[in-house]
């Protein structure tokens, strides 16, 4: 029997025992694992998401109950109104002048925090699940009033979560996206693709990376996601004409 490590889905390491190891002409294994095991991966998986949602909760009552105005961001919130996936932390979306006295209501809710970065992030942490406490997203971009008064409500496990519109998401998204978090790129295209767009209100809001949205709606033109040929000529031209 063969002890290896791999990674588990949500990021944890998980010891697999392999009973079975077969070479083939091209190099590659096959692996029979453990039923015992495959149990108990899911098993853990269940128990994290359970503990991610609690914290959640605990998290979104806490700063709503202190009364102040936040966002779900991220991985939850596009996985709202886009592609479903999973989400190993919370990120919050703060006003500046919030974000100190937020991160002390979740030091009086029992987090542990942090003042990470004073430019643009705080941490609070509970039972392994991250919070982060945005107040600048990359781009100069900040949790204005045109985004709370655009913001929208979606219920995930019960609890009902205000979140950006579709259209700030995808802003968000294509701004921030990196080689390594490519999967901002990816959300945004899934939202592109699935929710009702004000392309107008998209527009204005894109201005603050004009190029990087442009270059994502011209990409989601190429992968067959409807994309109004005017919003493209318009994003355009006002970038390029002089």
């Amino acid at each position: 029997m063969v002890e290896r490590r791999r990674p588990g889905l949500r990021g944890r390491l998980v010891n697999l025992r392999l009973t079975e190891t077969r070479a083939f002409g091209n190099g590659y294994y096959y692996y029979a694992i453990a039923k015992s095991d495959i149990l108990s991966v899911k098993r853990q998986e269940a128990a994290d998401d359970q503990t991610f949602t609690k914290v959640l909760r605990e998290a979104v009552e806490s700063v709503s109950r202190a009364g102040y105005p936040f966002l779900v961001v991220g991985g939850l919130a596009s996985a709202l109104v886009g592609r479903p996936r999973w989400t190993h932390d919370v990120d919050f979306l703060v006003r500046p002048d919030d974000a100190r006295d937020i991160l002390e209501v979740f030091a009086r809710a029992g987090f542990t925090t942090e003042e990470t970065d004073p430019v643009w992030i705080y941490k609070a942490f509970k039972n392994d699940v991250m919070v982060d406490v945005i107040f600048m997203v990359m781009g100069g971009i900040y949790l204005d009033d045109d985004m709370q008064t655009r913001s929208i409500e979606r219920e995930y496990e019960g609890l009902r979560l205000r979140i950006p519109s579709p259209e700030d998401q995808i802003v968000i998204k294509g701004i921030v996206h990196r080689e390594e978090t490519s999967r901002h790129w990816f959300d945004a295209l899934a939202i592109l693709g699935r929710a009702e767009l004000d392309w107008e209100y998209l527009l204005r809001r894109g201005r603050v990376g004009a190029r990087r949205i442009l270059a994502l709606l011209i990409y989601a033109q190429s992968s067959d996601i409807l994309v109004p040929d005017w919003v493209i000529r318009r994003l355009y031209d006002e970038i390029y004409a002089q």
